[in-house]
């Protein structure tokens, strides 16, 4: 008896030890904020995103044109590069910040111009610039956005806003937006050159979703099971192209006129010099539109197929980012898109020679799980997932990650190549193109 009482008294000893461990979560009273803290991955914000919206709404957001073939390729491609870290490298610290057209941001990423964006949520853009104003990261507003250049300008106090121009066949249309934007103290300026005319989104195309926005018969069903999304949507102001004016019912009549199929590299000069500031062309699929675009004078160009949601089949950015930094690097700033939903897919396009990345679906994926909180949520994740990565990499600033860093699928080039210690800042490039010289390795 007296060896099973100190068996049993040895067994409690030890459990009380535990007690050290088992301390309680607090509580967290708010269902959206307990919904938030246990999305760990932005793939995790997404599976709550389906739940918090009707599925048409989810689905504008979520897919792309014809099969989605661009949009898997593009996230296929990102998954099979391997890092090459470097171990012992003596850091505590890193340092994600950078700086875009002269204006210092705290992450390499900004966030993209999306249209709807109050479908998705109802405080859209306004949610979205107080949440990148809070972490210090650019955000760019849309032509197709739901909320107007002022209100948007209005909330984002001193951080970075950039404006992005569908291209009107009206050219006092443009003149005006730009010259209100400018007015507003949007620093650059975004072009969109990949939509002549608007691509075939099947899932959109099945929900009856056209414009303007209706609700169909079953949108309307499934929107009784999201009392929130769909008392928001109701009691809120109905959507519109707020920057160009007009009610719900005019959206029909702008998307005619939005997008001018017949536009041409003397267009785009006509817009530099309306616009006084950083230039920027999205959409580029080419080293040799990249080409034209930088004798054409701009500052800066992203490489986008769109997030798949244009033509379908198309190129996938990331995979042309070495040949483009090659042939353009030193006399532009290169951004990259689509497909983007981690900070290490982020730290692979630095790597590979990219200026910044660009985010689309990462961020509205977070509005749609919990609005501002939401889009919190999500830079938060995105800014922790690139801080680990460059320390498990062993880089410490952002303009330290090099070709040197990731292989590329199908090359070993990259696992052989010497480390380089830094590289320039955007605006930044050394004589002799140092982008050039960062994508040499991978030949």
């Amino acid at each position: 008896m007296d060896r099973i009482d100190r068996s049993w008294t040895a067994r409690i000893a030890d459990a009380l030890e535990l007690r050290h461990f088992l301390v309680p979560r607090t509580p967290i009273l708010s269902p959206a904020r307990r919904r938030l803290a246990r999305a760990l991955t932005v793939a995790d914000l997404r599976k709550v995103a389906a739940r918090q919206v009707p599925r048409a709404v989810f689905d504008y957001t979520d897919g792309a044109a014809d099969e989605e073939i661009s949009l898997r390729r593009t996230r296929e491609y990102l998954r099979e590069l391997t890092f090459v870290p470097s171990s012992l490298s003596g850091l505590e610290a890193v340092d994600t910040s950078t700086t875009l057209f002269g204006a210092k941001v705290a992450q390499p990423f900004v966030l993209a111009p999306t249209g709807f964006t109050r479908m998705m949520h109802a405080d859209g853009e306004t949610a979205v610039v107080r949440s990148a104003r809070r972490h210090g990261v650019a955000y760019t507003l849309s032509t197709m956005g739901t909320t107007s250049i002022e209100q948007v300008a209005a909330e984002s106090a001193d951080a970075p806003l950039w404006f992005q121009l569908y291209v009107s066949r009206d050219r006092e249309t443009n003149a005006d937006l730009l010259r209100r934007a400018r007015a507003a103290g949007y620093g650059a300026l975004l072009v969109t050159v990949d939509v002549p005319v608007g691509g075939q989104r099947l899932r959109d195309a099945r929900h009856g979703f056209g414009y303007p926005p209706r609700l169909a018969a079953g949108t309307f069903l499934d929107g009784l099971r999201r009392p929130g999304w769909t008392a928001r949507f109701l009691t809120t102001p109905p959507l519109s192209f707020a920057s160009l004016g007009g009610s719900t019912k005019d959206l029909g009549a702008h998307m005619a006129h939005l997008f001018d199929p017949t536009m041409t590299i003397a267009d785009l000069q006509w817009l530099r010099q309306e616009w006084d500031g950083p230039f920027v062309v999205k959409g580029v699929q080419s080293v040799a539109d990249a080409v034209r675009y930088a004798e054409a004078g701009v500052d800066g160009i992203i490489l986008s197929n769109h997030g798949g949601r244009q033509l379908d089949r198309s190129p996938t950015p990331v995979a042309l980012l070495p040949e483009v930094v090659d042939a353009v690097g030193s006399r532009l700033t290169v951004g990259v898109d689509s497909g983007f939903l981690s900070g290490a897919d982020i730290a692979a396009a630095l790597a590979l020679g990219a200026d910044f990345v660009m985010l689309g679906r990462a961020y509205l994926y977070g509005l749609m799980a919990g609005g501002e909180l939401g889009v919190d949520r999500a830079l938060e994740i995105l800014s922790a997932e690139l801080v680990r990565t460059m320390k498990l990499l062993g880089v410490g600033a952002v303009d330290d990650l090099t070709p040197a860093h990731v292989r590329v699928p199908g090359t070993e080039a990259a696992a052989r190549a010497p480390f380089r210690a830094t590289r320039p800042r955007p605006g930044e490039h050394r004589p002799g193109g140092a982008q050039a010289r960062r994508t040499a390795s991978l030949r």
